[in-house]
């Protein structure tokens, strides 16, 4: 940037001196058409005086251009420049040099005003918009008008510029502006709230107008309608912000029938509606989400969770098939994770089907290892010698797990009542 600056300089230097030449601003030239031959240096110095924040330096390059080449482009770039340097009182001087009363140059006027407002002289600024307005008709100087009422806290002949802007295009940066007049300033919030709404009804839920209703509703505490807007916007930006602000308030209204439709649709959290599947009882479902979120993240946990939920949601348990599918991802898992929760099941499963007793019960005797008080662990155990014919060890061990919490499930119960009966 240093050197940028020096070199700058000498241009500069050039420049005033008039190395260039004296050039006429020549006749009926086009943008895209070279005025004099130096025209693509200068505009590099330009633009990167501006890139540097160097803006009087930039004003008085596009002057420069502006005068050898007669290009109106270059004057609003120099007065944009002017305004970036703050140097409101030049701008108003050009402009009046440029217009002398007459308001045939709109963005002309505009540089005006805008440097009027921000001399703080609101009066003579709001004198010369109304009068631009009232010629150009154009949306952008309602909006200048408007901008000036509000700084003078003439809330209400703001927002009647602003309406008149709005009937032109229905542009939604104005109904925005206009929304927060009557939210803020005015505090007809139900009015604020029910132009935004006609709004999406007629064109459609846009980031702006949605963004704005959300913080409205939310600032009301009004859920519904933060859930509603919510899920417009989120039919427009998919984000995941937009995602897990509608899953909090469907947590937050108990309503887990329209989470569980919506964490089906979006995806954006696929641990909660495993558990919701699993919650359901919709074992099929949660089998095929974890064998997904096995594959997504090769963690193992989700590949046994997906063979247990597809044996549960399985109608046929007979089903050799199944079983056998079930058989092998079990195996598969605890080849690595030594969890007793699959280890047990597998053996279980290896038992009560009679696929492999023994085995079965070594599977078994593993999960044992992590946890010699489980009643269910017992009762897969004693199921592998009952299973085996040893009737008397079986009856030793399901006493044992009868008297520890869970020994009083169905399925224990059940297996104890055939063990009593094999053993007598």
């Amino acid at each position: 940037m240093i050197i940028f600056k020096i070199v700058l300089s000498l241009f500069l230097a050039l420049f005033v001196s008039g190395c260039f030449g004296e050039v006429n601003p020549p006749k009926h030239i086009n943008a895209n058409e070279k005025a004099f031959e130096e025209e693509d240096t200068y505009i590099l110095y330009a633009l990167r005086a501006e890139q540097i924040k160097e803006y009087e330096v930039a004003s008085s390059l596009f002057d420069e251009l502006w005068k050898r080449s007669d290009k109106r482009e270059y004057l609003y770039r120099s007065l944009q420049n002017d305004l970036s340097a703050q140097k409101n009182k030049k701008v108003i001087d050009r402009v009046d040099e440029l217009i002398q009363g007459r308001l045939d140059d709109y963005r002309l006027a505009r540089f005006k005003v805008v440097a009027l407002i921000s001399d703080g002289k609101l009066e003579e600024a709001r004198v010369l918009a109304v009068e631009l307005v009232e010629i150009s008709n154009e949306v952008k100087d309602y909006l200048l008008v408007s901008e000036i009422y509000i700084k003078q806290k003439k809330y209400d002949t703001a927002l009647k510029y602003l309406e008149s802007a709005y009937t032109k295009n229905y542009n939604e940066i104005i109904l925005d502006k206009m929304s927060i007049i009557l939210y803020v300033n005015l505090q007809r919030t139900n009015e604020a709230i029910a132009q935004l709404e006609t709004h999406t009804r007629v064109y459609g839920c846009s980031k702006i107008i949605c963004s704005r209703l959300i913080s409205f509703y939310s600032n009301e505490n009004n859920l519904e309608g933060l859930l509603s807007t919510s899920l417009r916007i989120y039919e427009l930006d998919r984000s995941d912000d937009t995602a897990k602000k509608i899953v909090q308030i469907y947590l937050y209204k108990k309503e887990y029938i329209k989470l569980l439709s919506f964490l089906e649709k979006s995806s954006i959290d696929d641990e909660m509606l495993l558990q919701m599947y699993v919650n359901l009882k919709n074992y099929k479902k949660a089998s095929e989400l974890s064998d997904k979120l096995y594959v997504q993240t090769g963690d193992l946990n989700y590949l046994g969770q997906s063979a247990i939920f597809e044996y549960e949601s399985s109608d046929n348990k007979d089903d050799k098939k199944m079983q056998n599918s079930v058989v092998e991802k079990l195996k598969e898992v605890v080849k690595t994770d030594k969890n007793p929760l699959y280890l047990n099941y597998l053996g279980y499963l290896l038992i009560d089907h009679s696929l492999n007793i023994e085995d079965g019960m070594k599977y078994v005797q593993e999960a044992l290892k992590f946890n010699q008080n489980s009643a269910f662990y017992l009762d897969s155990l004693a199921w592998g010698y009952y299973r085996l014919g040893n009737c008397k060890k079986a009856y030793e061990i399901i006493q044992r797990a009868m008297q520890l919490e869970g020994g009083d499930d169905p399925e224990v119960i059940k297996h104890v009542k055939a063990i009593e009966s094999c053993k007598n």
